[in-house]
């Protein structure tokens, strides 16, 4: 099939590893050929180009800042991609007929470009659905239901529901969510089609101790990692709250690794505060930032809790492959926690009960074996579940 890829993600490559290069490289094993639009941000000083590749063609269009900017260039620039994702796909693939178009949340603005190809080629349609907008913007009080700003973006919403002849969610509880809120979408096209990863067998080598050294990272404590985005969705509050807490600790340490909105604030706490047991990171190359995650012993998740939609956060992934058990702080709607409890790879607590988390760390760092145990756990349950292979399976049993 030829297939066609919308998404907000920056890619430059296919080899690049994350979940939506991943899955790409997969349809391309099963001989289908990729055609991938991403935007050329305006921060970057690019033009609109092409880049083709054995695997793929990836499509780069120029827009405004979309990420990482104030919310009215966001906003705007939100509303804007369809019209010049649209023009860029008319000037480069007139001629081709796509069978599927698969397309990410972010964002919801996708509308016209999806209703367009669908009607000129008479492709099917699958939402890959990573974020329920707007009201996950409500739930952290960035507008309100009666704002004119969320009756313009619910309109867009049920809108690509209603082009979507499925929709992908993440978890159980965002299929529930996606039924019970929208009364129009018939359950038979929502299905469980999870974040997944082409799982990374080849355990290069590397030195721990001497990148540890390097980083000023303690050689002998039980460590804990967290790595992602630093923004309002991750409530920042309550994970100063757990790394002040860790403090009155000797056996274990926190990393922080990230950018994002919120990263001056988590500087200013760093700056204020001159933690012992914890240090903060803005970035590192790909490759050691993944050799820091196996240097690691723990992966932690927070989520802000006044989130009233499932959020499932894809760093999860990153975690089970390295054979680490997870501690989460989120909402009381996310499935996440209860998922990991169940299997046996991570303990879960709503976010902002600090005594609960510093006992979840406490459990983590009287048993060594323990955390081998759950982090296997964790492997086998990623394996099964979240692998590329059976993403593309769930996928493709409605073209096959």
């Amino acid at each position: 099939m030829n297939i066609l890829f919308l998404t907000l993600h920056r890619i430059s490559d296919l080899s690049e590893r994350g979940i939506y290069t991943d899955l790409m490289r997969e349809f391309v094993r099963h001989g289908h050929h990729v055609h991938i639009v991403v935007p050329a941000e305006r921060r970057f000083r690019e033009s609109t180009k092409m880049l083709k590749t054995n695997d793929a063609q990836i499509l780069r269009v120029k827009t405004l800042n979309i990420q990482k900017t104030n919310l009215i260039e966001k906003g705007l620039g939100t509303l804007l991609l369809e019209y010049q994702y649209q023009r860029a796909i008319q000037k480069y693939w007139k001629g081709i007929k796509f069978d599927l178009i698969l397309y990410s949340t972010p964002p919801i603005t996708f509308n016209r470009v999806i209703a367009s190809v669908k009607k000129r080629c008479e492709a099917k349609t699958y939402l890959l659905l990573k974020d329920i907008f707007p009201q996950n913007a409500v739930d952290l009080g960035m507008f309100s239901k009666s704002s004119f700003i969320y009756s313009m973006f619910r309109k867009k919403e049920e809108k690509l529901y209603q082009l979507s002849d499925y929709i992908g969610c993440m978890s159980p509880a965002n299929v529930e969510y996606v039924l019970r809120h929208n009364p129009s979408v018939k359950a038979e096209r929502v299905e469980v089609c999870p974040n997944s990863i082409e799982v990374d067998e080849k355990n290069l080598e590397y030195d721990r101790d001497a990148l540890l050294q390097k980083l000023n990272i303690p050689m002998h404590k039980l460590l804990f990692i967290y790595g992602g985005n630093l923004g309002r969705p991750q409530g920042i509050d309550f994970l100063t709250e757990v790394l002040a807490a860790n403090e009155e600790r000797f056996d274990t340490y926190f990393i922080i690794v990230g950018n994002g909105t919120e990263f001056g604030k988590m500087e200013r706490w760093f700056y204020d505060n001159h933690p012992r047991n914890a240090c903060l990171l803005s970035s590192l190359p790909k490759q050691e930032y993944d050799n820091l995650v196996r240097a690691c012993d723990v992966g932690l998740i927070f989520l802000d809790k006044r989130f009233t939609i499932p959020n499932y956060p894809s760093r999860l992934l990153s975690y089970l492959e390295n054979r680490m058990p997870v501690l989460m702080a989120t909402d009381m709607h996310t499935d996440i926690g209860a998922i990991a409890e169940k299997n046996g790879y991570g303990l879960w607590t709503e976010s902002g009960n600090l005594d609960t988390f510093m006992e979840m760390v406490d459990f983590m760092a009287t048993d060594r074996n323990r955390v081998r145990t759950m982090g296997e756990k964790g492997y086998s349950y990623l394996i099964t579940n979240y692998t590329v292979e059976r993403a593309y399976r769930i996928l493709m049993r409605h073209f096959e």
